[in-house]
């Protein structure tokens, strides 16, 4: 089975539209970089004006599963390059949101919601929307969103204090796992707070469009090999952003390969502190190598005694560049070919594609369509039998 096979042979392998979304990212990596750039002046003027009413401001990133890992992979770069701002930043998913409220709202507190949701029609995030409006005195939303039919995007679209964000129509991915939507949405938001905090860079959508294609290139066949390899377990490790996407990698494989492989994730320092004890010689450890000189010390130090392990596993690194020193300590080492790129959440995007494509093949080669690896039904593309119940506290 090869990423880039005949749309026969991709139907007969239940793969066609997760092979097709995950090949398209490049693609629409470049159409949102132009909605942002059409769309920055009125971004920046509903930005502008929630400042100017008030001295502090909450902005929550949410959504549910792979939607609120979007926030949790962007929320250590955002907050970096926020720190003058009047904006304090969180990342929390509208699970935590519409079954503890009280936890995470204050009804004085100012609250800019950022929803991701690449349907808009899951209970929860209309309910978190709702939940915001009722129980913070000013409620402020940005709605980013892959379908402009979904709940979300029509109940919130004609409120003033609400700005919805569409992204290109292809993002609303038609296979079971999110993989364009989950980069698309992403990358918008990040390049929206780069516009909005001077930090964007026009040659950022290129270099990625270079590195997405290295990737598909020259790391289908070596990641087909990989997933043919018989381990039972799967781990990923990454510090920083990396641990949000992490998390997101994590998830992908579990959804596609129907939970027949465990899968885990943790930070390269957190990953001693217990979680260790899940590696042994039928477990693949795959580590999201850090730009960062300093952060990869702590990288390659766990990588090292991963390797020398008695009961050593499958380790595989993905890199932005060579190193030698990695690449001693693994069995695989990806180059995604991002050259001079000292911003890990830049990274972010092409070492994704590297984990949906692992998963893509690891689905197949257990027998499962990734299409909808979920047969039984235990799992849907859009979540079911989630009852949401009335909060009687206090409403404006």
């Amino acid at each position: 089975m090869n990423l880039l096979s005949s749309k026969e042979e991709l139907a007969s392998a239940g793969a066609l539209y997760t092979s097709k979304e995950i090949i398209q990212q490049p693609k629409l990596w470049a159409e949102a970089a132009e909605i942002i750039q059409q769309q920055i002046d009125q971004i920046t003027l509903f930005l502008d004006n929630i400042q100017s009413r008030h001295d502090r401001i909450k902005i929550i990133f949410t959504g549910a599963g792979t939607s609120a890992f979007i926030g949790d992979t962007l929320l250590p770069y955002l907050k970096m390059i926020s720190q003058d701002s009047k904006f304090d930043l969180e990342s929390i998913p509208t699970t935590d949101i519409v079954s503890n409220p009280y936890y995470h709202l204050e009804r004085d507190f100012p609250v800019l919601l950022i929803s991701f949701a690449r349907s808009g029609d899951s209970p929860e995030s209309y309910a978190a929307v709702q939940l915001v409006n009722q129980l913070v005195q000013n409620a402020y939303h940005i709605i980013i969103t892959c379908n402009k039919n979904g709940e979300l995007a029509n109940q919130e679209g004609s409120h003033s204090r609400s700005y919805i964000l569409l992204m290109p129509e292809e993002a609303n991915d038609k296979g079971f796992a999110m993989t364009s939507s989950f980069t698309t949405m992403m990358l918008s938001c990040l390049l929206l707070f780069q516009h909005y905090f001077g930090r964007y860079t026009e040659k950022t959508i290129e270099a990625l469009s270079v590195s997405a294609a290295h990737v598909l290139q020259q790391h289908k066949n070596s990641l087909k090999a990989i997933t043919e390899q018989p381990f039972k377990k799967l781990i990923y490790l990454g510090s920083g952003v990396f641990k949000g996407l992490a998390c997101e990698a994590s998830l992908k494989f579990l959804e596609l390969t129907g939970g027949t492989i465990p899968c885990m994730y943790d930070t390269s320092l957190g990953f001693r502190h217990g979680p260790k004890t899940f590696y042994d010689e039928n477990s693949a450890v795959i580590l999201f190598l850090s730009s960062n000189s300093y952060t990869r010390n702590y990288d390659l130090d766990i990588l090292k005694e991963l390797f020398l392990d008695p009961k050593k596993g499958t380790v595989i690194v993905i890199s932005s560049q060579e190193d030698d020193a990695a690449r001693s300590y693994c069995d695989h080492f990806l180059i995604t070919h991002v050259e001079n790129q000292e911003e890990d959440i830049i990274l972010s995007f092409p070492y994704i594609i590297i984990a949906q494509i692992l998963a893509l093949y690891k689905s197949i080669s257990v027998g499962l369509k990734p299409d909808n690896p979920s047969l039984d039904g235990k799992v849907n593309r859009v979540v079911k039998g989630v009852r949401i119940y009335p909060h009687h506290k206090f409403s404006k």
